[in-house]
């Protein structure tokens, strides 16, 4: 079964400005050991990019950009979205299909809404996801910790067994393509 990377969100003006997201720096780091594992096993990734019309995330602004930290290569794909859903109103689903891609591994940014958002939707459209539990981040908000939303999303996608696909949530030194 053929694997691809979503990495979702880690665009310039989401993870640098103060106060940053948890751990960015580290969950930063995990991401290309992700992605570099992922080119080593001939595995496509895919860096999506959230976009909206006059603001911080302006198609072509620097802020829209990927930030320097985050290893890309020319093979890498970009798929531009405007909703939380990675797969609503892109061209995400027919790039995977065509690579006969049946299992994402996902990581990125904001985990309560868009890395959330395009699990369950992978899910529901039969692709197995794993997770990289600690390769996800968001913002602490009001109400909890953002070590807590990533906890609470760890510990809850795998608990839907309702899609008919896998979800799980794995670590990144234990993540494993079986190409």
């Amino acid at each position: 079964m053929t694997y691809a990377v979503l990495v979702i969100d880690i665009q310039t003006g989401l993870v640098t400005p103060s106060p940053t997201p948890f751990e960015i720096d580290l969950v930063i780091e995990r991401i290309n050991k992700v992605t570099e594992l992922a080119r080593e096993n001939k595995a496509p990734v895919i860096m999506v990019q959230h976009e909206c019309p006059n603001s911080i995330l302006e198609h072509g602004s620097d802020n829209w950009q990927l930030p320097p930290e985050l290893t890309t290569e020319r093979s890498d794909h970009i798929v531009r979205k405007t909703t939380p859903d990675s797969f609503l109103k892109t061209n995400l689903d027919e790039l995977l299909k065509s690579r006969e891609v049946k299992n994402l591994i996902i990581c990125g940014y904001a985990s309560e809404f868009c890395v959330d958002t395009t699990v369950r939707r992978a899910a529901a459209l039969g692709y197995n996801v794993q997770l990289v539990s600690d390769a996800h981040t968001t913002h602490d908000k009001a109400h909890t910790t953002a070590n807590n939303i990533r906890a609470h999303e760890n510990a809850t996608l795998p608990n839907i067994t309702s899609f008919g696909s896998k979800i799980s949530a794995i670590p990144t030194e234990d993540i494993r393509f079986k190409v």
